[in-house]
């Protein structure tokens, strides 16, 4: 049984990881950690834990929790996990990170970006990025493993294909993402209100957005080719969910059908990746509460370019499910292991 501490189990991400390691037959939480309610039952905060979590929330002092812990997950702010890893704890103890402090391998890239200095930069070439799809090998020896961020993940399996076989200009591509609210965390900002999100969209972090680097540098060990994106992500008034539509050129002629058996070898025995039928629109509400991926593609034969598509739930394959899918990797678990939850609908 794999013994599991959360630091920031009381965040969206954090609650989410809970949900599914209580499912996980070969799982069990030893503690929740939290910063802001520190001896207070997690079920207070989480009424949904009624009667299903009985524990009282702990700090976050890391030195001292890791002994009774087989991993950490760390769903916190950015800046936080990268303060608190050292060879010590990382001798003791596998951490799966939430955040974003170790999936840049450029600290003066993340440091621009992310505007603060990184605490523990000597082992940001250790950290593997953990997107199961395509590190699986060096996620199974890894003690620190870099959680993708929930725009990446749609985004880099929507492009994938297409960039890994170089059919695509790479310095063409624009993303237009849409995320659900809870993808701004759980803390109070008066731009989330609900008076604020409902029947409203919005672009925001417009040229900006801390994903950016993220998905450039991604795209680019794919491709084998300098990546530069216009990404865009919109706020809607939805709880969860995340939406991609990425235009890129065509560097060659290529039909519909012949990009199509790209994707599907590309995700071919990956249970999580779905490839939509041809004229199917990836939706957020097949997707939610799962850790699916629903993709698909569209070739504009008037304008020479490619439309891809991704569907995700955010707080599950682009957090929770994401790390479980990491964890149960490291620790030599089949690695759908409590992550075969259909969608919820409606």
């Amino acid at each position: 049984m794999i013994k599991a501490g959360i630091i920031g189990s009381t965040g969206y991400a954090g609650q989410e990881l809970v949900r599914i390691l209580l499912g996980h037959k070969e799982a069990e939480i030893k503690w929740y950690g939290s910063r802001t309610y520190v001896d207070q039952p997690y079920a207070d905060v989480f009424r949904n834990m009624f009667e299903l979590v009985p524990d009282i929330c702990k700090g976050e002092d890391l030195s001292r929790l890791c002994d009774e812990v087989d991993v950490i997950f760390t769903a916190t702010p950015q800046g936080l996990c990268s303060t608190m890893v050292s060879e010590d704890i990382l001798s003791k103890v596998k951490i799966i990170d939430l955040s974003a402090d170790f999936r840049i391998k450029d600290v003066n890239t993340y440091t621009s970006w992310y505007g603060i200095e990184h605490g523990s930069p000597e082992f940001i070439e250790e950290a593997v990025y953990g997107l199961c799809e395509f590190n699986r090998e060096e996620i199974k020896k890894a003690r620190l493993v870099a959680n993708p961020g929930c725009y990446p993940t749609c985004s880099f399996l929507s492009i994938y294909p297409l960039a890994k076989a170089g059919l695509i200009d790479m310095k063409s591509i624009i993303i237009d993402a849409k995320s659900g609210t809870s993808g701004a965390g759980r803390g109070a900002k008066v731009a989330n209100l609900y008076c604020e999100v409902n029947e409203s969209i919005k672009a925001y972090g417009v040229t900006s957005h801390r994903h950016t680097p993220e998905i450039e540098e991604q795209l680019s060990y794919a491709s084998g080719q300098v990546t530069i994106i216009n990404f865009t992500p919109h706020l809607v008034p939805m709880n969860r969910g995340i939406l991609v539509t990425a235009y890129a050129n065509l560097v060659q002629d290529i039909t519909e059908e012949e990009m199509r058996k790209l994707y599907q070898q590309a995700y071919q025995g990956e249970q999580f990746v779905r490839f939509l039928s041809a004229g199917v629109c990836p939706e957020t509400r097949w997707v939610e509460g799962s850790n699916y991926v629903d993709v698909n593609i569209k070739k504009d034969e008037r304008t020479g370019r490619v439309i891809m598509m991704g569907a995700m739930d955010n707080l599950v394959k682009g957090a929770a499910g994401q790390a479980v899918q990491n964890m149960n990797l490291m620790f030599g678990l089949p690695e759908n292991t409590g992550l075969l939850m259909p969608p919820v609908f409606p």
